[in-house]
């Protein structure tokens, strides 16, 4: 009987373990999917939003102003239960929620993955064609269509940031370059915008926030296989950035992946030349030297 108890006991915790919503894992605490928002406030991850969510302080009198607006919208958020920002930012915007009343049914949550061949990707595939390239991304849709978003933080608080939403008032997301190149890349073709390339780069060079905003949205674009678009955008990046040594190691990997291995020589190479202890593309070039190798 005994026994009968102990491996009841051992198949029970192997259940809790792998049948939380969004394929958990509590052994690593990575979260996948559309999950409910409570699993938040279970172990492991209380650790960080039950802190998050009480040492916010909503301000009320905005609260008040977009309560009844705020219902006519749905939202769903990407997260990823791995990502600092995530972290950080999730459990306040969800205080807001709830400060607000706002119906849960009208709430997604999505998780996604940070493997290098999942990156910021969600086993139903949720993410696509929404220009998921930071987390947390907190989309507003009204009507079936998206209206604006918040991308990784505020750009003032959260409170402020949905009054300017909801309210209709003028409102632009956190990196901006990156929305800017997604609307074109989906409205034009490559051949296209190669040739407006020169234009591009001293359009978004303006307001581009460091080499790696588009560095990252090349690689959500790199992972889904959107290799002709990745290129594009990692080629671009060199262009803004020329002396950064990353954005050439990025685009070689590009080129590897797409198995222009000239290309990718080229761009390890000049890689090297900035940056001499790059440990990578010294790694790259040999391997592409010694096809036995790969």
């Amino acid at each position: 009987m005994k026994q009968i108890r102990t491996l009841f006991i051992l198949l029970l915790n192997l259940h809790m373990g792998f049948s939380q919503t969004g394929n958990t894992k509590k052994e690593d605490a990575l979260l996948l999917g559309e999950i409910d928002k409570n699993v938040l406030t279970t172990t492991p991850y209380n650790t960080w939003f039950s802190k998050n969510y009480n040492d916010y302080l909503v301000n009320k009198s905005i609260v008040k102003r977009i309560k009844t607006d705020l219902k006519d919208y749905q939202i769903t958020v990407f997260m990823g239960s791995w990502c600092k920002d995530s972290k950080r930012e999730v459990p306040r915007f969800c205080k807001l929620l709830d400060a607000a009343n706002f119906p849960q049914k009208q709430l997604k949550v999505i998780a996604v993955d940070k493997t290098p061949d999942a990156y910021k990707q969600s086993p139903g595939g949720e993410e696509k064609g929404l220009n998921i390239h930071r987390v947390p991304n907190f989309i507003f849709y009204k009507d079936g269509k998206e209206v604006n978003r918040i991308v990784e933080f505020p750009k003032e608080t959260f409170e402020r940031d949905v009054l300017r939403i909801t309210s209709g008032e003028p409102y632009i997301p956190n990196y901006h370059a990156v929305i800017r190149l997604h609307d074109l890349l989906k409205s034009k073709s490559i051949d296209n915008l190669k040739l407006e390339a020169p234009l591009l780069v001293v359009e978004l060079a303006e307001y581009v926030k460091g080499s790696r905003e588009l560095n990252t949205y090349g690689y959500t674009l790199l992972t889904s296989n959107q290799i002709d678009k990745a290129l594009y955008v990692f080629d671009l990046n060199s262009k803004i950035f020329p002396y950064k040594h990353s954005v050439y190691d990025s685009l070689g990997e590009a080129h590897f992946k797409a198995k222009n291995y000239d290309q990718a020589l080229k761009s390890y190479y000049k890689s090297l030349s900035i940056n001499p202890n790059n440990e990578n593309a010294k790694n790259m070039i040999e391997k592409i030297l010694r096809p036995n190798t790969m």
